[in-house]
């Protein structure tokens, strides 16, 4: 890049007056006092170099120059651009709250009344809480985003992050209420650097994920959930024996207690924990009841509360190691055999069907195999599951022998009794159709293989979607659609019409000129104005027509023939019918 660069003349500069310099400046060219320049015109002779390196020899070594300013190029030099390191105190980093335009809010059904079960950041500023009625809501914010809320999918939520905790942070952890997890970082801190620094990259792993999370570390389960939901932190810290302290200024509420002994609470003035602390616990537990002062007392380390964790299914195994090597086709699927009924023995067990089954081939030479099949539902059936092997058991290298087989469930569904005959009435059995999905899958793969679902958009392009071919979609439009839908439209040419709502008498669809003998139509679909702009104003008239050899075509037109914003006119194919 140097040699490229252009040079550039320096500016001339200006005049200096003339001062009085020295006649007989010796035989350095460097002012007296200039310090040390190895690379200096009185330092290239082979004499000067010499002398130098012994006067520099003979400095004490912090003072001695280093190998660069010695002119030696063994030594790496420091980048020009690089920046220089600046010790910073890291941080717990704060969790960013979610703003959203519109507040939003979560409604559940209790009863014959919808309550708020959630609210974003904007609705609780604007003083909508969870367990506000929605029509109160309503009154208050009549421009509300109101969704309903989804206790299934958030426990399934919680459910995963228990195991991922489970399975990366510390062995003990457990679901915390609807909203929260417990974590059991004794013995477990130190492997994350510290009980900081795993908190802070715990509100990053959350951040994203797009979850605002609230993390308190204490000595008692109850201090920590009390300060993670009503501290004002949202990285909070707890030394040893400061669990009193930590939590007096936080309101009864923080403790757990019943809506019973938190109405009792403000009835008799108590409005933060400090409060109950300096009570004898007889009059307190009949003003607020026993249970609330064995919550107190959980907090402040007093009571045990253990957390009960969450203990994680094992996944079904069975193992066979063999006397003798093997390496036939045979062997290997008669040992295949073994590890099925094994396997359907644990499985029959624990009232579960196999989805994914995992075959793993250890070698002599230590190397490992695994061959992998999936069926499209649950089953316990050894004799189908075999054929899915047989169908892969080319793809076996046994090299010099395989010493030890193991056959994993990795995953498993629910399996209940089901009908192998057909009912009472002497009608035949529906037949299942699952083995022959399994099978074709087992041979040109399970991308293959699909149904069609229908979705809520009345553009062609965007109402199906694909479905697992074991599916059974249900909701389909009662309009009629074509049998073959193209991907993309393909223009048309040449096409005779007359506007605004008569079907195309002719048309050119790749190179060959179509005569139309019958028409319907038109349908109009609208553009979805809510996915994008250019959709607001977008027409298509749909007419289904036929030919003179019989073949029909779904074809529209862009626009309406009338607005021109509606579209330029243009004529495109979309679907052939039969």
């Amino acid at each position: 890049m140097r040699r490229l660069e252009r040079p550039r003349a320096l500016p001339d500069a200006p005049a200096l007056p003339l001062l009085p310099v020295d006649d007989d400046p010796g035989a350095c060219s460097v002012p007296r006092g200039g310090g040390w320049r190895p690379g200096a015109r009185w330092a290239q002779a082979e004499g000067a170099r010499a002398a130098i390196a012994e006067e520099a020899a003979a400095l004490p070594l912090h003072q001695q120059p280093t190998m660069r300013e010695l002119g030696r190029r063994s030594e790496a030099a420091e980048h020009p651009f690089k920046r220089a390191p600046v010790a910073v105190a890291r941080q717990p980093v704060p969790a960013a709250p979610v703003v959203h335009a519109v507040p939003l809010i979560l409604a559940e059904a209790i009863g014959q009344r919808q309550l708020i079960a959630a609210a974003c950041p904007a609705a609780l500023a604007l003083g909508l809480v969870p367990g506000m009625a929605i029509t109160q809501a309503r009154a208050l914010v009549p421009d509300l985003d109101i969704r309903p809320a989804d206790p299934a999918a958030d426990g399934a939520v919680l459910d995963g992050l228990t195991l991922h905790a489970m399975r990366y942070w510390t062995p003990t952890a457990a679901p915390s209420g609807a909203d929260g997890l417990w974590l059991d970082l004794t013995g477990a801190a130190h492997l994350h650097g510290g009980e900081a620094r795993f908190c802070a990259g715990l509100v990053r792993f959350c951040r994203r994920f797009g979850y605002t999370a609230r993390v308190a570390v204490a000595g008692t389960p109850g201090a920590a959930h009390a300060l993670a939901r009503y501290g004002r932190e949202a990285v909070t810290l707890v030394p040893a024996g400061g669990e009193a302290q930590a939590i007096s200024a936080l309101p009864p509420a923080a403790l757990r207690l019943t809506s019973d002994a938190i109405t009792a609470a403000q009835r008799f003035g108590f409005d933060r924990i400090a409060d109950l602390l300096p009570l004898p616990r007889g009059p307190l537990a009949r003003r607020l009841g026993l249970a609330s002062v064995t919550r107190l007392d959980a907090a402040l380390g007093r009571v045990a509360e253990p957390i009960v964790p969450v203990v994680p299914e094992e996944t079904p195994v069975a193992k066979r190691r063999l006397l003798e090597p093997i390496g036939t086709a045979e062997a290997i699927e008669q040992v295949i055999a073994d590890l099925l009924a094994d396997m359907m023995l644990l499985l029959q067990a624990r009232g579960r069907g196999v989805r994914t089954l995992v075959l793993l081939l250890e070698r002599i030479d230590g190397s490992e195999q695994r061959l992998a099949i999936g069926t499209a539902r649950a089953t316990r059936d050894a004799a189908h599951l075999a054929r899915l092997f047989h169908l892969r058991i080319e793809r076996i290298e046994p090299g010099d022998g395989i010493e030890t087989m193991r056959l994993a469930a990795t995953r498993t569904d629910p399996l209940g009794a089901t009908a192998v005959a057909g009912d009472l009435t002497g009608e035949a059995a529906v037949p299942d159709v699952a083995t022959l999905v399994d099978q074709i899958a087992g041979r040109v793969g399970e991308a293959a293989l699909f149904t069609a679902a229908p979705v809520e958009s009345d553009v062609p392009e965007r109402a199906v979607r694909r479905a697992p071919p074991l599916a059974a979609p249900t909701g389909w439009p009662a309009w009629r659609r074509p049998v073959r839908l193209l991907g993309r439209p393909e223009p048309l040419t040449g096409v005779l019409a007359l506007l605004p709502d008569a079907p195309p008498r002719r048309f050119t669809w790749r190179g060959q000129v179509h005569a139309v003998v019958a028409g319907d139509g038109p349908e109009r679909i609208h553009g979805e104005w809510w996915r994008r702009d250019g959709e607001v104003w977008a027409v298509r008239d749909y007419f289904r027509v036929e030919d003179e050899s019989g073949a029909r075509f779904w074809l529209f037109r862009r626009g309406d023939g009338v607005e021109p914003a509606t579209g330029d006119l243009s004529w495109y194919l979309h679907g052939l019918f039969g």
